[in-house]
């Protein structure tokens, strides 16, 4: 079935297999509400088999990139619920997170403005952040009297910055602008606002260039070899290397340096 979501836009670009989807409610900072993470999931469960996306690109409209749970549409809504119907919730936004990691497409994130809360977590999910000069960030939860470990961040963060680092932004839920942001490493690269969609697409379409399926591997590789020891991993490694080099696209990457050439990746 075709990837059609009602709560934000997605397009494809069957040329260069890359696809954008992009948070859709630039008046509300691109807040977060139960149709858009319960969209948001299924679209990344649905894009892993999608054929002709290769590469996936996640941004938001107008001057953010998301706020995190919309106030008044999420958070004023949960009090009216009782312990099985916040559990409920709280699995749907990690299941968002899980469905962004294994997802085997890459996944690129715009990050166009303000990156807070859930919207943290989200960029964080993602394979490569670029990011706008005006994309500060916070993990928001501790000050709404949460806790900062939500949605998989204290999973996710200190495998990004390191553990000291994550505990002091997931304790003090405090905004960190996009300079230092990039200083320590949650940001890939850091760009005029006018320029940041324009980079991560061309970043993406240089992904979408390569061999895919040895990116996929890769991607999973990164994830897997987290909860392994290290003779696992070289185990691990080694079976999934054999097998690419079985792979059409290794042959084509021998060819092409023979002749001179750039690979045609299939």
């Amino acid at each position: 079935m075709p990837i059609q979501p009602k709560s934000f836009l997605y397009a494809a670009n069957a040329e260069t297999g890359v696809a954008t989807i992009t948070l859709n409610r630039p008046e509300r900072l691109n807040a977060l509400t139960f149709e858009v993470y319960a969209e948001l999931r299924d679209v990344f469960l649905a894009l892993d088999t999608e054929p002709d996306v290769r590469v996936v690109i996640l941004t938001g409209a107008g001057r953010g990139f998301c706020s995190g749970g919309d106030v008044e549409e999420i958070i004023g809504a949960l009090f009216e619920r009782d312990f099985g119907g916040l559990r409920e919730f709280t699995r749907m936004t990690c299941d968002l997170i899980r469905n962004i990691r294994l997802c085997r497409k890459p996944v690129v994130a715009a990050l166009n403005g303000t990156v807070a809360g859930a919207g943290a977590v989200i960029a964080s999910a993602c394979d490569i952040r670029i990011a706008s000069e005006t994309a500060k960030i916070a993990f928001l939860f501790v000050r709404v009297g949460l806790s900062g470990a939500d949605m998989g961040a204290a999973w996710l963060l200190p495998r990004l910055i390191g553990l000291g680092r994550a505990t002091e932004l997931l304790m003090t839920g405090e905004f960190i602008d996009a300079r230092r942001a990039y200083e320590i490493g949650l940001y890939h690269r850091v760009v005029p606002a006018a320029q940041v969609l324009a980079e991560a697409t061309a970043f993406a379409e240089g992904l979408a260039r390569g061999p895919s399926k040895a990116i996929s591997v890769t991607k999973e590789a990164i994830d897997s070899e987290f909860s392994q020891d290290f003779v696992s991993a070289l185990n691990y490694e080694s079976d999934a290397q054999a097998a690419l080099m079985e792979d059409p696209n290794f042959r084509e990457a021998y060819e092409a340096f023979r002749e001179k050439r750039e690979p045609r990746f299939r």
